[in-house]
This record gives C-alpha cells, structure tokens and sequence, in this order.
C-alpha cells in the first residue's frame, strides 16, 4: 500500500480485488438490500443507511417506513432524535445490482410533520396543483471534482492551470481529469432509471456538467438528489471528492450552477412562445423570492457566483434574452426560431435544492402565486 498524503483519500489505496470477490456471492432467495437515502439538515447533503428486506419492491408504498438519529444529521434535537423515513422513490442500484434498490426518502419529525430540510413537502402539493399544465423540468447539474486538499483535482499543488478556454467539452489529458469517474457515474445513473440526457466537461478544468431531464412534474427533485448520491458514492470509489459548491474557487474561474429548463405543455405547443414570455415577465416580477430559493442560504452562495461576470447575471438584477448565457433567463436560439419550446432559468446555484427551485417555478409562472 503507498504511503498515503493529505491529497490521497484512503479509499484510493484499497485493493478493490477483494470486495468484487464478496459481493459477487449470491444472495438468499428473496433477500433485498434496500439503501434508504434522504437530504440531511444541511439542505445540500445526502445521507443513506441500508437494511435487509425479504421482498422485491415495485412501489414506494410497499416499503416500510424507518427512522434514523436525527441529532446527527441536524435534524433532531439529541434528546428527541428519532427522525422517521418515508419512502418516495425507487430505484436499482448501480453498486450491489440484482433485485437490490437505492430507495429515496421524504425526513419527519417525531411528530410526524415534515423536517426544515423537507422541501419535497410543500414542492408536491405545487406540482399536483400544477399538473393539468404538464411542466417539465431539465436541471444541468455543474459539480467540481477535488482532492483530499480540497483543491480542484489534477491542478497544480503550487501554482494553477492554464486560463480557461480549451477545457470546455475539452479531449485530452491535459484538458480533462478524471473522465473515469463522469462516465462511471453517467452509466450507474442510466442502469438506476435516473433520466440523465448528457454530460459535459466544464468550462474550468476538473469542473463536469451532467443534464437530468426532461422530467415531469416531482420527479425532477427525486432524480437530481439520487443522481447526487451515485455520484457522490462513485467519486468514492476513486478517492476523489465531489463539490457542489457554486464557486469553488475565486478569481477568474467560472462557479458552478444547476440552470433549469422549464416548460409547460403550452409553450411546447405551436405558439409557445407568447407563453414562454408571459412566464419570463412573471419570473422578472418575482425576481427576489426566487433568489431567495434558488441556494440553500438564501442567496448568500449565489452572492459569490451571480456577478455579472464568467457566464453569470447580476443577482440584483434581472435580465433575459435569446442565446444570452449572461442573462437571468434565456430562450434557445432554436426555440425562438420555432416560436415554442422552453426557457433556462440560469439563477439556481449547483447546490440548490431541486425541490426549492422547481416549486418556485410553477407557483410563479403556473399558479400565480
């Protein structure tokens, strides 16, 4: 085993040759590893635990419900810390495969109402009250890969890389890292069921984009947060570590969003694009609160991305326009040729709640709320 830095994560250095061996031994009839997942009180982190069942489930309804120490997840008091775990989703699981299931879970207190860092709450009953409109979502889900020095991974440890331009969807070892771990994830997330539609790398180097969608309705948020926790699981694996943080680094790099692509079946339809300018005019009007939701602080992780500068808007102001990628909200190029399709909120920061954002969304531009 090499001698192990703090740039090394110890899960590197382990012989992965004996744990294929063990889990390549078959399970007992019936037994299924069900790996419970749910967002912690953070807003941003995902957590998971895994118990045995003795059946195969198809729907979340099916399982049971379970519960965890929420005082060690900032969920619970120490002194009341049962937080309960409520089945929403399911999905295979890319790492012990078989019947096994990666099963995503809404957090509630041990009076059974929902926990501050349930967005998912208030997010369904919006999208049920929406759902005659058919909204759906893509979230394009930027992320950087780091070190265990909590530097970007493969720059420099005294110095910094190139400037930024050839390492957008950049081929070549000096522009890329790490691809091994974008294509691992992009596979395990397509065998789960998550709806990924592509990846990219990133326009500063060991900084990747994957795009979740299109989506209806509440299944957007249940995707992204599973596709955060396989991603998070497989960068494991190599010893590497995965931040959402939206400007990982100051300077001239560019941060890291989550823009969301939004339509209703009415702007998809021929015309749409009087609708997608009703809802821009709508987003313009209600540009504070959706600041306000689009990072887990409030805006205060935005503050650092949002400057007008690096691809991004001001966060004080509101703007749009056709192929502006330095606007708040942009129309594709193709959409405003067709005259329908969709809008790209490009506000929401990487670490941005997906239920957060998407329920603003459709209670501004759907229910006019």
């Amino acid at each position: 085993m090499p001698n192990l830095t703090l740039e090394h994560s110890p899960n590197a250095a382990l012989n992965k040759a004996p744990y294929h061996r063990y889990m390549e031994l078959p399970l007992p009839d019936g037994k299924v590893q069900a790996t419970y997942i749910w967002v912690d009180g953070t807003g941003e982190n995902v957590r998971g635990k895994t118990r045995t069942l003795d059946f195969v489930p198809i729907k979340p309804d099916e399982l049971p419900i379970w519960n965890f120490d929420g005082s060690s997840t900032l969920q619970a008091e120490r002194t009341n810390a049962d937080t309960y775990l409520y089945p929403v989703a399911i999905y295979a699981d890319p790492f012990t495969r078989g019947n096994n299931k990666l099963v995503l879970c809404d957090t509630y207190k041990y009076n059974k109402k929902p926990t501050d860092s349930n967005k998912r709450f208030t997010c369904l009953q919006a999208m049920e009250a929406a759902a005659g409109s058919k909204p759906w979502f893509g979230i394009e889900q930027e992320y950087t890969l780091l070190d265990m020095d909590l530097r970007p991974f493969g720059w420099p440890k005294n110095g910094f890389p190139g400037p930024q331009g050839p390492y957008y969807c950049g081929v070549g070892a000096n522009k890329v890292y790490a691809r091994d771990i974008v294509d691992a994830h992009y596979r395990a997330c397509l065998y789960a069921g998550i709806n990924v539609s592509g990846t990219n790398a990133e326009t500063m180097p060991s900084q990747w984009e994957y795009q979740v969608g299109p989506c209806e309705g509440i299944s957007i948020g249940d995707q992204l947060w599973v596709s955060r926790y396989i991603l998070h699981r497989v960068a494991e694996d190599f010893g590497v570590i995965v931040t959402f943080d939206p400007k990982p680094m100051e300077g001239d790099w560019n941060g890291a969003g989550a823009h969301c692509n939004f339509s209703t079946q009415a702007m998809r339809e021929d015309g749409g694009i009087l609708e997608i300018e009703k809802a821009i005019d709508k987003l313009s009007r209600n540009h504070l609160r959706h600041i306000q939701a689009y990072d887990p602080h409030g805006g205060k992780d935005n503050e650092r991305r949002l400057t007008g500068r690096n691809e991004t808007s001001s966060i004080h102001d509101f703007s749009a326009g056709v192929a502006n990628r330095g606007a708040s909200v942009r129309i594709p190029r193709s959409c405003a040729e067709e005259k329908k399709g969709y809008l790209e909120d490009r506000r929401p920061s990487s670490n941005c709640d997906p239920y957060a954002v998407t329920e603003a969304i459709v209670r501004t531009c759907i229910l006019n709320e």
